[in-house]
């Protein structure tokens, strides 16, 4: 497996609750390198432009809502396989779906506050990576 790139939201279900450490540590724990990582308030904006993909839902109000009520961690993450090693270690987005010790099993208080994102692909993991970081950010 090649070393490679995936994109990372601690949601704000988590900064709320003085989760980021805990949710850090799993990362970690699963063999993943934190190489950026950044405190920010998610504008409406931003949120708009990352979420673009569900804006015909009936969720996507509520999730652009919910994004840019509190603060979020973006980070971008790196180990090999990264992209699914972080989905694994993420959990099933529905928290009661989620494996034992996953992120989402552990800390997350529904399927709409699921404490985290993860790429789905290497491909929109650099797309998502670019919309919040810089090269220069990225120090691993």
């Amino acid at each position: 497996m090649a070393v490679q790139r995936t994109f990372s939201i601690l949601k704000p279900d988590v900064t709320r609750r003085n989760l980021t450490g805990a949710v850090n540590a799993k990362i970690e724990a699963a063999g993943l390198r934190i190489v950026a990582q950044r405190r920010i308030h998610m504008t409406l904006s931003q949120a708009q432009a990352f979420y673009a993909v569900h804006k015909d839902r009936p969720f996507f109000g509520e999730l652009v809502e919910m994004m840019t009520a509190a603060p979020v961690v973006v980070q971008v993450l790196e180990g090999e396989n990264a992209v699914q090693a972080y989905r694994d270690v993420l959990g099933a987005t529905n928290p009661a779906n989620a494996a034992p010790g996953t992120i989402r099993k552990d800390f997350a208080l529904s399927m709409g506050e699921n404490s985290a994102h993860g790429s789905d692909s290497a491909e929109n993991a650099a797309v998502e990576i670019g919309q919040f970081f810089a090269a220069s950010d990225i120090v691993g």
